[in-house]
């Protein structure tokens, strides 16, 4: 197994032991993961932030940067039926963000999936899961999903899982890279407690 980088503990090539089947499945689901969630009810996605950012160490590793490298950042979240499902934080040095992965500034409320499916030349890496915890960047991302009342947005009827923020802990995440004419585009993916609950058992194509 790949022990993991200094920079990127709890990082690991299989999901996490204590898994459920239906957990591991959507944690090494290949493809477009949108695809899958339209599967199980109508999706839909909101832009949390885009903004440029020096690289932190975890995501530094991952892409092959050093770290401070300077990076541009877009956060999403994908709900189902309304229901906040999945959170995402995708990231690329900020020179590609003007030209090899140029489009992920363009796509607004459009999932990532519709520039990375259709060009042959991106390539993605093989998958990392973990359970989120403090330091890893993303935990910030899933957490600051959740206002201090412990729902998003401050209302709890937007959120009918009623998540709160210690919950973030118990997220399980994916990230892998995609690789297009040498230049990286980090994806990970938390997929909320609420998920499981829209998931059930169902492990779609």
């Amino acid at each position: 197994m790949k022990i993991p980088h200094p920079d990127s503990p709890g990082w690991i090539p299989v999901p996490p032991p204590s898994c459920t089947p239906t957990q591991r499945f959507w944690l090494l689901r290949p493809g477009a993961l949108t695809a899958g969630l339209r599967q199980l009810g109508t999706m839909s996605l909101r832009v949390l932030a885009e903004y440029p950012q020096a690289a932190l160490a975890d995501e530094a590793h991952a892409l092959r940067l050093e770290r401070g490298t300077p990076v541009w950042v877009r956060e999403v979240m994908m709900a189902i039926d309304g229901l906040d499902c999945v959170v995402a934080r995708s990231l690329t040095p900020l020179r590609a963000s003007r030209s090899t992965w140029q489009g992920m500034r363009r796509l607004r409320t459009r999932p990532l999936a519709d520039m990375l499916y259709h060009d042959r030349s991106v390539r993605r890496s093989a998958f990392e899961c973990r359970r989120l915890a403090p330091g890893v960047p993303f935990h910030a991302t899933a957490r600051g999903t959740w206002s201090h009342d412990g729902a998003p947005d401050g209302g709890l009827a937007a959120n009918p899982g009623g998540q709160a923020p210690h919950d973030a802990g118990r997220i399980l995440a994916r990230r892998s890279v995609f690789w297009r004419h040498g230049q990286p585009l980090l994806v990970a993916e938390g997929f909320l407690p609420g998920f499981w609950d829209k998931a059930g058992t169902r492990c779609p194509p």
